[in-house]
Parts: C-alpha cells; structure tokens; sequence
C-alpha cells in the first residue's frame, strides 16, 4: 500500500518539534547545577522532574485520550507546557525552575502519548516506522536547537533562561495551528479503555520486553545529553556555554540518523538495522570511556546519535502494530518507559560521584546498550515487516 499523507499532518508534524522541548534538559542541568551549586548527585534529578511523568501519568493519559480523543490531549499537552514555560519569565528560583521541569515534562508525556497515534489519523499506508522516524527528525531538530537558542540567550540576551519564553511562544504557535486544522477523528478503541485492561498488557512478553527497551533506549538518548557537555568541561576544559556544543552535535547527529534511517527502514528490516545500530553504540561507549581530546569526544558523540536514532521508532512500531485495534493503549505503556530519562540520569550521577568522573556516567549508559544487545537478538520478528 502506497503511504499518503495529508496537508493535516502538517500541524501534527509540528508537533513533534514542541515534544523536542524536553532535550533541553540536557544543557539546562548544566545551568541550573552552576546556579544554585548543587552537586552532581542532585543535579542529577533535574532530568526525573522532566521524565518521571513519564512512568506516572502515560497510560492514566491513554485511558483517558479513549474518551476525548487525540487531538484533544495534544491541546491540553501544548496548554501544561505553555504554562510551564511561563513560569521562570515571572519569577526565577529553585521552586519555579522545577516546577517548571514539572509541567514541561507532564506537557511532554501528554504530547509523546498522544501525537504518535494521532499520526495515524493523517498518515495512511503500512510504513509506519518510516513515518514516526520522520517525526523524529523533526523531535531531533529541536533537540539540536535547544543548546544553540541556550547559547544565543547567554551571548546575546545576557541570560540562559530566556529559553523559556522563546519555547512558550512555539508552543502558543503549534497549539494555534493545530486548533485551526481538521483532523480526522478515530474509530472508538475496544479494548484497553481501563488503567487495569491497559497494564495487562505487559503480560505480553514481548510487550514488556518492547517496554524495557523503550526505557533503555531513552535513558541512553537523555544520558548522552546530559554527559557531552559534562565531558567536555571535565576533560577538556570548557565553559558550560561552549560545552553546550556537544548536545548539538548529538542531535545533529540524531537528526542526520533519523534522516537515513527513514529511507533505509523502507529497504531493510527493521530486526537486521536494529541489531547493526546496537552493537556500533556499544563499541563507542567503549571507546568513549578512553576518549580524551575534545575533537575525539565530539566524534564518539556524534556516532551515539547516528547510531541510536532509529532505535525508538523500531521498537515503538513493532509495539504499536503488534495490537491492533488498541493503539492508545500501546502507546501509553512504551511512552512510560520514556521514564527511564527519569531513573538513567541519576544513576549516571551516583556512578559519576562513586568514581570520581564521568566515566561512571558511561558504564551506565554501557549497561543500558548491554540490554538493548539482548532485545534486539530477542525481538527478530520486530516489527511487522520482518514476519511476513
């Protein structure tokens, strides 16, 4: 079947750049350890106020997105974030400051819930991972931006944290124009309309294995944000506005990997480039831990982002189309395993403190590829192309 997409996903695509908002936390951690002196331990929970909603409120939002539809999370997602973002322009302290991570990441976890599904709803045909892995890219160039707007407000506006009423304001635009579109409405689910119908689904083994990998893979994708800068300070030197280089060129790299990886999902299988993507990761991470200069740091980075863009969408459209009929559900159980940006990043802290540098940070990360090395091997049928 041949795949079409309609003028309507443009707004939908749009999207995904408004769910980019939660990389920043990535840089922002750098920022707001060095403003209120907090060690690298409680630094370390800045990312769990973004990502612990994650694993708290997905699948109560997929239960409820049954009742009042899509596109209707998507707007009360973009309203939480607008908020969110508002709230360090009036008053910037550590109570504000976090509860402003609070509400972006409630925001995130509403719009990551809602708007892959919603793709759906203006995408038609079977290659779906090649259409979320385009969402992606878009998701990466904001992720990409984040450090480059954070530098521009630092150098230009005299201060980081007008990031913040720039994001609110893409955010007021997305909501706009996504209010002022049709979107075609989906046929009601029949299952999994319960918080207790959703959760058994993770008696699947696969779904659970789908889950973890979700949470591995995403704790990777938020660790590897938060520790280029954090190397490139304490190998090489730099000042956390020029060490805010190295979550751009993760991102950029990302970007460029999801870019490929939407053509070359179309040639290969999804298990095959799964597996080739693991393993180059693992071998960086490895070579990362020996990595001294700043241009061999910013290389292994990069071949993080290249390698793990496509991982997300693999394994979220072998999730999503393994039940059919129930794709809220689904998305609601693999977008809580995005909560493991909440638990990887203090780990990477504790490890960090433990040994006395980052490399703790990337024995974590190590550990992590360890598991997706075992899904990928496990899961040989992911995805619906590869069975057929």
């Amino acid at each position: 079947m041949e795949k079409k997409i309609s003028k309507a996903a443009l707004p939908v695509l749009f999207g995904f750049f408004v769910m980019g908002f939660c990389d920043v936390v990535g840089i922002a951690t750098s920022y707001v350890k060095e403003d209120f002196g907090w060690s690298e331990t409680l630094a370390g929970f800045v990312p769990s106020m973004v990502f612990v909603w994650f694993f708290i409120l997905s699948v109560p939002v997929a239960v409820w997105m049954n009742k009042i539809g899509r596109k209707n999370m998507v707007h009360i997602s973009n309203i939480i974030t607008i908020i969110g973002m508002l709230l360090p322009v009036i008053s910037y302290n550590v109570v504000t400051c976090l509860l402003a991570f609070a509400l972006l990441g409630i925001g995130n976890t509403i719009i990551q819930v809602a708007l892959n599904p919603l793709l759906t709803n203006v995408v038609s045909g079977d290659a779906l991972t090649s259409s979320l892995t385009l969402g992606q890219v878009i998701k990466s160039i904001c992720s990409f931006c984040g450090p480059l707007i954070a530098a521009f407000a630092v150098t230009t506006l005299g201060n980081w944290q007008y990031i913040f009423p720039i994001f609110a304001a893409v955010a007021i635009i997305s909501e706009i124009w996504l209010r002022l579109t049709a979107i075609p409405k989906e046929a009601p689910s029949e299952s999994g309309t319960s918080l207790g119908a959703t959760l058994a689904l993770l008696k699947d083994r696969n779904v659970l294995l789908l889950f973890l990998g979700i949470f591995f893979v995403v704790g990777i994708d938020c660790g590897t944000n938060i520790l280029a800068p954090k190397l490139l300070i304490e190998r090489c030197g730099l000042s956390i506005a020029a060490a805010g280089i190295g979550s751009t060129v993760y991102f950029i790299c990302k970007t460029l990997g999801n870019f490929i990886g939407t053509f070359l999902l179309l040639r290969f299988k999804d298990s095959t480039y799964f597996k080739i993507n693991i393993f180059l990761t693992l071998l960086v991470l490895a070579a990362l831990v020996f990595a001294k200069g700043q241009a061999s740091i910013m290389i292994l980075i990069a071949g993080i982002g290249l390698f793990c863009s496509c991982i997300f969408s693999l394994i979220y459209s072998a999730a999503i189309s393994s039940n059919k009929g129930n794709e809220n559900g689904i998305s609601g159980l693999m977008i809580m395993g995005v909560c493991g940006a909440a638990v990887v990043p203090p780990v990477m802290g504790l490890m960090a403190d433990a040994i006395g540098s980052q490399v703790g940070s990337i024995i974590v990360l190590g550990a992590c590829a360890l598991y997706l090395v075992f899904c990928a091997f496990y899961t040989a049928k992911l995805g619906s192309k590869d069975s057929e």
